[in-house]
């Protein structure tokens, strides 16, 4: 539960140094005739998907300046988490798990990651008078605003054949299934999903995008799952907002960082 003093202290604290380090971290027509070549053949069947190299992901993948009031930088150690890495009480649930986490879906032959952090606002000047005066929702919505901040990891990956559209449906799938929500371990710390929700987005010749509220010592936090695909080549992406994690309230999908990516992908 929160407290006075907590809320207090946090707002304090949040526009000196939580924004810094962020910051620094940071056709109709005749199908018999449609199968046939003008010679009266079969036509040929088109080849199947080939995956993309890592090397040929990085040339697709967000680079720095391409989104607006975001930073974006490679993603570094402390965001690469193995697929042992991740486990849900439920097998079902194991998708939205690495989805979270941002462990490449199905099989994905080469991925590349990125992280997008949104650039924090200029904070308003606080006296510690005014904050000693304010009262618990004004704490409340001062400590939001000086931590509305959406921070990303956007894994772009590629398949070969259906497999970028498979690694999708199996999404959906697990959503449907753990729509009343399921456990998650990720090294050593526990998350209780409690609920799964999907939402609205758009781009590439697929999208999906869901959100999943957890429980950690009795407060409700969001987390959005994006999926955008085209051809074989599928971007996630996995964002968290910490005045949301504040709130407990839903955030917007980071719109600005899906289209930036999709329009990437072709």
């Amino acid at each position: 539960m929160r407290t006075s003093h907590v809320r207090r202290h946090a707002v304090a604290v949040a526009v000196t140094a939580v924004s810094l380090a962020l910051l620094t971290a940071c056709g109709g027509g005749n199908d018999e005739a449609a199968g046939k070549s003008e010679g009266g053949s079969p036509a040929a069947a088109e080849p199947a998907a080939k995956a993309l190299s890592a090397a040929e992901l990085e040339k697709l993948a967000l680079a720095e300046g391409e989104v607006d009031g975001n930073k974006v930088t490679k993603a570094g150690p402390e965001e690469e988490v193995a697929d042992g890495e991740v486990v849900a009480d439920k097998a079902e649930c194991k998708p939205l798990a690495d989805a979270v986490a941002g462990v490449p879906l199905g099989d994905a032959k080469a991925t590349v990651k990125r992280k997008v952090v949104a650039e924090p606002k200029e904070p308003e000047e606080t006296d510690l008078a005014d904050l000693a005066d304010m009262t618990d929702e004004e704490m409340e919505k001062a400590l939001g605003s000086a931590l509305d901040m959406t921070a990303t990891l956007v894994s772009v990956s590629s398949y070969d054949g259906k497999g970028a559209e498979e690694a999708v449906a199996g999404l959906r799938t697990a959503a449907g299934a753990c729509a009343e929500g399921f456990t998650m371990t990720m090294g050593t710390e526990k998350s209780k999903v409690v609920k799964v929700e999907e939402t609205k987005v758009s781009g590439g010749q697929e999208a999906t995008a869901w959100v999943l509220v957890s429980e950690q010592e009795g407060e409700k936090v969001p987390h959005n799952v994006v999926l955008v695909r085209q051809g074989a080549n599928l971007a996630s992406f996995s964002s968290f907002n910490l005045g949301a994690v504040a709130s407990g309230e839903d955030f917007p999908l980071p719109t600005a960082v899906i289209d930036a990516q999709a329009a990437k992908l072709g």
